[in-house]
């Protein structure tokens, strides 16, 4: 799953493909480099960033989606947004997924909406939102309450009528460094909820902190990530590097 952020403040490549002709790049590039999906988000949820208004996040989003839609129309554009009318107005252009950073906690009728259309979900864990997560995150059982959250939104999912769910552990929301790894070492644990589980660690603070380096340094240790989270167990793999990222996948399945 290549990432096409549309945002201005991403935490690595905001403002990088913003425009329409910047968006059909990145996208032909990611596409060349053996994406699947492309997850088209507008709405920042790097720590501390505001709940975007329904309004901004649909004018940042639907002109660039509509036209990625007309030049790749057989793709599968997976929509990273947690507002019902967002999901709503980007299946009817032909979105094929979407991708819930809150699971559902943020607007609850985005789990009706998407069951509507018969498109597959992904449910995030994240303790708080995108503003507070990072406010002293706090678990007396990290994987157990990470895991009991997910199984219950996966049960309100299944029960508003969605059929094909993921789960996304949500490594960095509402995490410590700590918290990241225990998950990602953990990552196993999550496969009996027979849901495909999905990773988004690409050049996040776990890796480069660890590293003592930056975003920009952290392509090498978000490979090293990618490696270890399929061995346990992941399906998805999120990305901002496809063409590594594919590499990764393709040496993994040689290995089995």
């Amino acid at each position: 799953m290549g990432i096409l952020n549309l945002t201005e403040d991403s935490f690595y490549d905001g403002g990088k493909h913003n425009s329409i002709s910047l968006a059909l790049k990145q996208t032909e590039k990611m596409l060349k480099e053996g994406a699947f999906f492309i997850d088209v988000g507008a709405a920042s949820s790097k720590p501390g960033s505001p709940i975007i208004t329904v309004d901004d996040e649909k004018k940042k989003l639907l002109p660039i989606l509509e036209k990625l839609i007309q030049e790749y129309p057989s793709v599968h554009f997976s929509i990273d947004t947690y507002n019902s009318s967002v999901a709503q107005a980007t299946l009817e252009m032909g979105a094929s997924m979407i991708n819930d950073i809150s699971g559902g906690q943020i607007d609850p009728q985005i789990r009706e909406t998407t069951a509507h259309f018969k498109a597959p979900y992904i449910i995030m864990h994240m303790q708080g939102t995108p503003e507070t997560m990072q406010v002293q995150p706090h678990y007396e059982a990290l994987i157990q309450e990470v895991k009991l959250e997910l199984i219950q939104k996966v049960e309100k999912a299944t029960a508003s009528g969605i059929n094909d769910i993921l789960i996304d552990p949500g490594f960095g929301f509402g995490k410590t460094i700590q918290h990241n790894f225990e998950l990602l070492k953990n990552l196993a644990l999550f496969t009996d909820l027979n849901c495909p589980i999905l990773i988004g660690v690409s050049r996040k603070s776990m890796i480069y902190k660890v590293l003592k380096g930056s975003a920009a340094t952290a392509l090498n240790g978000t490979t090293a990530l990618h490696a270890w989270a399929l061995e346990r167990g992941a399906t998805v793999l999120r990305v901002h590097d496809v063409k590594e990222a594919k590499e990764c996948i393709d040496l993994w399945a040689a290995l089995n």
